[in-house]
């Protein structure tokens, strides 16, 4: 701890030329500065004090004029300590070096002649996204992460934010919700999260995909038979509309039911109460309805395939998922989440992404959304050979697209497109504004700029 009380911030400077050991120390003097000139020094200093940054010089000894022994210490680093801050400093292969460097796992790239302001600049930084991955790993153990929105789903897009809002304000309001989005965008989580953030929380929640099964069971799977009801019925069992009793019945597909079940469903929706089939005894059912669909209701109220009637008892709320190609950034937050999922127990050797793989995620259409997305990245863990998904293991040329959408402001379409690549930058560097800055082809300063124009967070 420092004489305030704050902890001691720990700046291991590896670098083998000793004007630069006593420059660099004398420039940190906000932090305690750790030198070591070579692979092994570093690496007791770092197990030692486990410095959360690292400034490496890629020429060390006995490779001095080359960059194979830094490199053997940037691993090195990583693999003990992977949370490290690494800022590669180097003279050598310019930008071959650096796109080796952040490929191989480095934060940030410098390139010699040193800029002490410029250098230091880069550090404060690092040291300040680190304080913030440690408050987030805090936030994320109370249930909190920043990334997490309703339902423990994951999301950085303001779109998703909003729907999360949406849902936690209807949550303890007695009425029937709708959720609308194409497959896989997860409605079925954001069902479960609207139950656990409602009254019912402490209630059954009870999932059923009405069109995974046969209309003639239907009815049964909703309200329950009585013994000897019909052949096979060897005993009373209670449907699933009972089983939520106290607690929330998600019905998902619901515009698979078919007609004759809907005036069926109507009525429990009016009277709030049941009768199993073969039952002569209305039962009293305190339960509340959330359902999804993928198809056009409106259409198929058109086509009198769905009854109006119970469309609106139904959609008292009516939520629209956005699908994952209309939330920039959602792909590579996600694919990040299920690497570190899937790579410890299908390829441990896996670690990450190359840069060509999250160019890849990003721009994907992925009609199939987010569970496509997932079985892609399972696929992309188990074919890996190396320690990064590269964009073949991904098999998904076919999914680029490019966008179409039209404008007629074109202040509004370069704001757009500005929001957009800024937030796909930010989220493929994890948050390193030098890193966002490269990608996007400007200036650090240019990007601070933007960040506050648009009011967007770094």
């Amino acid at each position: 701890m420092s004489e305030s009380g704050a902890p001691v911030r720990k700046l291991l400077v590896v670098e083998d030329d000793p004007g630069l050991q006593a420059q660099l120390k004398w420039a940190y003097e906000d932090y305690q500065v750790l030198i070591a000139g070579d692979h092994d020094a570093a690496i007791d200093l770092l197990r030692a004090e486990e410095p959360d940054v690292v400034t490496l010089d890629l020429g060390l000894p006995p490779d001095a004029d080359g960059t194979r022994e830094g490199f053997r210490t940037l691993k090195t680093i990583l693999e003990i300590k992977p949370d490290t801050k690494v800022i590669v400093v180097s003279g050598h292969g310019e930008r071959a070096s650096a796109l080796t460097a952040i490929a191989s796992g480095a934060w940030d790239f410098y390139q010699k002649p040193i800029d002490i302001d410029e250098l230091g600049m880069i550090v404060r930084r690092a040291f300040h996204v680190r304080e913030l991955e440690v408050e987030n790993a805090r936030l994320a153990s109370e249930g909190s992460g920043d990334n997490r929105v309703l339902g423990g789903m994951i999301s950085g897009a303001p779109e998703m934010q909003k729907v999360a809002r949406t849902i936690e304000r209807v949550a303890n309001l007695d009425v029937s919700v709708m959720l609308l989005g194409a497959s896989g965008t997860g409605k079925e989580l954001l069902a479960r999260g609207l139950h656990e953030a409602s009254a019912r929380r402490d209630g059954a929640f009870v999932a059923i995909n009405c069109a995974a099964i046969p209309e003639n069971l239907l009815e049964s799977e909703l309200f329950g038979h009585e013994k000897g009801a019909f052949t096979g019925a060897v005993k009373t069992t209670e449907g699933k509309i009972e089983l939520a009793h106290g607690g929330t019945l998600f019905l998902d597909e619901v515009g698979d039911i078919p007609l004759p079940l809907q005036v069926k469903l109507l009525r429990f929706l009016q009277e709030r109460t049941i009768e199993r089939i073969g039952g002569r005894k209305a039962i009293a059912v305190d339960t509340r309805i959330v359902c999804a669909t993928h198809r056009d209701l409106d259409a198929m109220i058109a086509e009198q395939s769905f009854r109006d009637d119970l469309y609106y008892r139904l959609a008292e709320m009516v939520i629209k998922i956005p699908p994952l190609a209309d939330r920039p950034g959602d792909a590579v937050l996600l694919a990040r989440h299920f690497l570190h999922q899937y790579a410890p127990e299908m390829n441990p050797g896996v670690r990450g992404f190359a840069p060509d793989a999250l160019q890849a995620i990003d721009e994907g259409r992925w009609p199939g959304n987010v569970r496509e997305l997932e079985n892609r990245i399972k696929r992309a863990v188990i074919m890996a050979d190396g320690k990064l998904v590269m964009r073949e293991d991904l098999d998904m040329t076919a999914d680029i697209a490019e966008g179409e959408e039209a404008w007629l402001n074109l202040r509004s379409a370069r704001e757009a497109a500005d929001r957009v690549a800024i937030r796909r930058a930010m989220t493929q560097s994890e948050g390193n504004i030098s890193a966002a800055a490269k990608l996007l082809g400007i200036s650090r300063p240019t990007l601070y700029d933007l960040l506050k124009q648009y009011r967007m967070h770094a």
